[in-house]
Parts: structure tokens; C-alpha cells; sequence
């Protein structure tokens, strides 16, 4: 597997999101994990806007948490492998069912080990902001996305039934 590394997201990143950001609609998925509202808004410095906001705990908005999203980009060739949000802290939503962590890969790369390497990136991150465990969660239905989580410690803490009918399992990990 290639080195891939963390960044913040920059203007200079703007073609390689918006290329990231077709691959996931040209296969059918409008959600992107881990991007913070990415295909939510109006344009590319609307969103870096946002993660600007998002990471003030001055201007977030009360319902958020301060959060940081960072663009996984592989090392030799500068592609964007995939997206994670590290939330800072837990509100009651985030304690009840998203957790610290919310990461994605483009579909071209997924089951490349990408995510896992990502995870424990993010995982690194965390540390630095000083937490000692984090929580992470995925439907149960989403067995690489339990696997990446069990591959960098997560433990099980309970599964529950979603509003929308998925089983959703909660997982921790020690730093």
C-alpha cells in the first residue's frame, strides 16, 4: 500500500475534491462520510468556510461539536483517498450514535486497506488533542467498516436499531 498522509484541506485541493466528489456520484452514492457537509454546500470555499468555522469553538454552531476534517491524500501521486472528521468532543447525538470519528475512501480505492490506514491516522490525531479513547460507529450491515474499526482496537460496546431500521453497532478504542 502507498504512504498516505493527512492535510488539512486547501484552495489547492479544490479539482482533486471536486474529482473525489463525482467518483462517489458517478457510482450512485450522494452521501460522503467523514466530509462534513462536503455536497452540502454551495461551492468549494463555502466548505472551506465551514471547516473554518467547524474548527473554532467560537463560531461553531451550537448544535455542533468543534470538529476537524482532513483530506487522506496519497503520497506519490497527490490523489485524495478518502475523508475523515474528527469531532473534539461528544454532544448527546455524537454520544448516542456518530462518535469522534467519521471517515469515508473513494470507491476506486476501498478494499485497499486505505481506511484502516486512515483510521489510525486519524487515531494519532486524536491523540494529540489529547483524548484517551474515542468512539466510532458504523451499521452492522457495513462489515469493512467494522472490520477497519476492530483493526485499530475498536471493542463493541452495543449494537442498536437506527431510525431508518439499521442495526448500528458502537465501538471504542483506547489511545
Amino acid at each position: 500500500m502507498e504512504t498516505i498522509q493527512l492535510v488539512h484541506p486547501a484552495k489547492k485541493h479544490e479539482a482533486a475534491v471536486l474529482d473525489y466528489i463525482e467518483e462517489h456520484f458517478s457510482n450512485g452514492e450522494n452521501f460522503l462520510h467523514g466530509s462534513s457537509l462536503l455536497t452540502e454546500m454551495e461551492s468549494y470555499d463555502a466548505w472551506l468556510e465551514h471547516l473554518a468555522k467547524q474548527s473554532d469553538k467560537t463560531s461553531v454552531s451550537s448544535d455542533w461539536v468543534v470538529s476537524t476534517t482532513l483530506l487522506a491524500i496519497r503520497k506519490n501521486d497527490q490523489k485524495i483517498l478518502g475523508t475523515i472528521d474528527i469531532r473534539h468532543e461528544l454532544n448527546d447525538f455524537l454520544q448516542a450514535f456518530g462518535g469522534h470519528i467519521g471517515c469515508g475512501v473513494r470507491p476506486s480505492e476501498r478494499r485497499k486497506g486505505y481506511a484502516t490506514e486512515i483510521l489510525r491516522l486519524g487515531l494519532a490525531y486524536c491523540q494529540t488533542l489529547g483524548l484517551e479513547k474515542v468512539m466510532v460507529a458504523c451499521y452492522k450491515e457495513n462489515s469493512p467498516s467494522a472490520q477497519m474499526i476492530q483493526k485499530n482496537g475498536g471493542v463493541l460496546e452495543r449494537e442498536f436499531t437506527h431510525v431508518d431500521g439499521k442495526m448500528v453497532q458502537v465501538y471504542w478504542i483506547n489511545l
